[in-house]
């Protein structure tokens, strides 16, 4: 929403750190800025530095849970300011209020939802993951989990897992009762103008370096490690295989996943937001307290299910998808839940009043206005999916590679240059839907600018 140089592309990197599996991240961390890593070997010979401070333990686990988790906070924040009605705004201004005023007045009460689902996400995400952690050598509760499962006390393994559910459970609640409090839709009117460009004046390049540097150590450098990787592997000969194969497989199953997980997330929002109540707030729950369980547990529950009981369905893509749906159902429902709260249920109540029925209002009306909430949810689960490891290497058909298993099968015989290419190529692919959406929006800004 200002003219901070580069805008565009700020909007397309800022969701990219979230393409890198936690381990992959940690690795590339502990590989830039580990005792030994490239930066001493950078400094050494300039400042003879010998040795950096230990990045393990808590302050890594610290900042590599926020470098790649952050893009949930920004996916839903952007997509509920895309909603934010200006009008608003400059009513405030013309009532006297300053900038900073008017933002926390008006513009910040409009956004915690957003804020609140992108930060349950975040909590949720930090409370799952295992690889980061366990690299960065801290204990949470899944790398507990990890060690009581590999020594055989099933029993208090089981009774860590119900724990992180239960504390799951506790942060959904915490989320629904601040969300609560307020009301959050911004008028009658279902219209809403462009967004009018904020003049940042002196502070424009600070908040250039701000987003630089934000780009640089969650996406820029991680690359950078990657194509290093890659290119020292090049000059030594090394095997990089061929890709062809698993591009298709990734880009089909993270489509398909995107497209029915946010058809899916759509229904379970409606039924939240606009009929409140102890079966829809029961069915939140139980939803957010499946993305507490690690994408393993997910897995090996869906295993014995499909060679149990549907041997017709194990090892099959619609499992596989019906895998990514339990894992990542809550990011989607988090990022439309955010937008519907925007719209005043007004508008639909006066179409059903001119005699449409139900699915033309949902046709007309919502969907339209909810435009940015499901391309938002659509992006965000394409990327996740594109990277998701457990679920895809226990469920995929057989035969079914991925990017990301090629990620996993080169890292675990450490050829790191194999592992460069297509982690590379997960980044890219996973641009794409942010960048049509930067391309349908700048498109709109167009159309839309009076004559």
């Amino acid at each position: 929403r200002t003219d901070v140089p580069w805008r565009g592309l700020w909007a397309i990197l800022a969701p990219l750190p979230l393409v890198f599996p936690s381990y992959v991240g940690a690795y590339l961390l502990v590989s830039l800025f580990g005792p030994r890593g490239l930066l001493q070997q950078l400094l050494e010979p300039i400042w003879g530095v010998e040795r950096l401070p230990e990045i393990y333990g808590f302050p890594g686990a610290l900042l590599t849970m926020t470098l790649l988790s952050y893009p949930y906070m920004f996916t839903s924040i952007r997509a509920a300011l895309l909603r934010l009605d200006p009008a608003l705004e400059e009513a405030a201004r013309s009532l006297g209020d300053g900038g900073v005023r008017t933002f926390w007045r008006v513009s910040l009460p409009l956004l915690r939802p957003a804020i609140g689902a992108g930060g349950l996400l975040v909590a949720l995400y930090t409370l799952r993951d295992f690889g980061a952690v366990a690299i960065m050598r801290y204990d949470t509760f899944t790398r507990a989990i990890y060690i009581q499962y590999r020594s055989f006390d099933r029993s208090q393994a089981a009774l860590l897992a119900l724990l992180l559910v239960g504390i799951t459970l506790l942060f959904v609640w915490v989320e629904a009762r601040m969300r609560l409090r307020g009301r959050y839709v911004q008028g009658d009117t279902g219209a809403v103008r462009p967004q009018p460009v904020l003049r940042l004046g002196v502070w424009r390049w600070p908040a250039f370096l701000f987003c630089a540097l934000v780009a640089l150590f969650s996406l820029i450098l991680p690359a950078l490690v990657l194509v290093y990787w890659l290119v020292r592997g090049l000059l030594v000969h090394e095997t990089i295989p061929a890709l062809g194969q698993a591009i298709g497989h990734s880009v089909l199953a993270s489509g398909l996943a995107a497209i029915v997980i946010t058809l899916a997330a759509l229904p379970v929002a409606i039924l939240v937001v606009r009929h409140a109540g102890r079966l829809s707030n029961l069915l939140e729950r139980l939803t957010y307290s499946a993305f507490a369980l690690p994408g393993i547990v997910i897995a090996l529950a869906l295993v014995f299910f499909g060679a149990n009981h549907a041997p017709w369905l194990y090892q099959t893509l619609p499992l596989l998808i019906l895998a990514y749906g339990v894992l990542f159902l809550p990011q989607a429902l988090g990022v439309v839940r955010a937008s519907l709260l925007q719209i005043n249920p007004s508008l639909m109540e006066a179409a059903r009043s001119l005699g449409k029925n139900r699915w033309r209002v949902l046709w007309d009306i919502t969907l339209p206005l909810l435009r940015p909430g499901l391309w938002g949810s659509l992006s965000l689960i394409f990327l996740t999916a594109m990277k998701e490891l457990p679920a895809t290497l226990l469920l995929a058909p057989i035969g079914f590679s991925t990017l990301a298993t090629a990620v996993w099968s080169a890292v675990s015989e450490a050829f790191f240059a194999a592992a460069a290419a297509p982690a590379l190529l997960i980044v890219l692919l996973s641009s794409l839907p942010m960048l049509f959406e930067i391309i349908r929006e700048k498109g709109h800004e167009r159309n839309s600018r009076p004559l």
